[in-house]
């Protein structure tokens, strides 16, 4: 079985107008992407953003769960956050996640978009139960991933859509929906 990993991008995604932006770390992600992480079974949580400062937020709040009052108040959210890595940039976490595995990890997009050539949850659970190449989704914050994003990616997983034309899940509801539809079968 391929190595499942998670990247969640701050640059370059879109805001509302479609312009590219560097958007906030935002501390329930953080927290809740992790919790994902470890309930999914994902060897890695990456936070990816450029900006210093919020690096420095993300180190204080997994201070505060590793070795703060958070660590005996919660065992199971340090456990959680010590899956979270902190990187620049995409080519950041593609570099680590082929240091810590030998092989380049398959990219592989989400958005809330439909499109042509979109693969499905099936098709990228069946790949994950037969092939050993590790495979790193890649989560926008904002308005989703800037179409450069896209463009290097293998693939754009198939959107998670609603009866209605509204669409546009919180990224910590659309990473819950998609690990659970791809460890689960739902």
């Amino acid at each position: 079985m391929g190595d499942l990993y998670l990247a969640l991008l701050h640059h370059p995604v879109l805001d509302k107008t479609g312009a590219v932006v560097t958007t906030a770390v935002t501390n329930l992600d953080v927290h809740d992407i992790a919790r994902l992480a470890r309930t999914f079974a994902l060897r890695a949580f990456y936070v990816c953003t450029p900006v210093e400062t919020q690096r420095r937020l993300v180190a204080r709040v997994m201070r505060h769960w590793d070795s703060g009052p958070g660590a005996a108040y919660n065992p199971s959210r340090r456990e959680a956050l010590a899956l979270v890595r902190q990187v620049d940039d995409l080519d950041a976490a593609v570099t680590d996640v082929e240091r810590e595995t030998g092989r380049l990890p398959r990219l592989v997009a989400t958005t809330a978009r439909r499109g042509p050539g979109r693969t499905t949850f099936d098709a990228l659970r069946a790949r994950l139960a037969r092939e050993a190449r590790p495979e790193l989704l890649v989560f926008g914050t904002g308005w989703g991933l800037a179409p450069e994003v896209l463009a290097r990616c293998d693939d754009v997983l198939e959107p998670i859509c609603g009866p209605g034309p509204y669409n546009h899940l919180s990224v910590r509801s659309a990473a819950a929906i998609v690990l659970d539809r791809l460890r689960n079968g739902r």
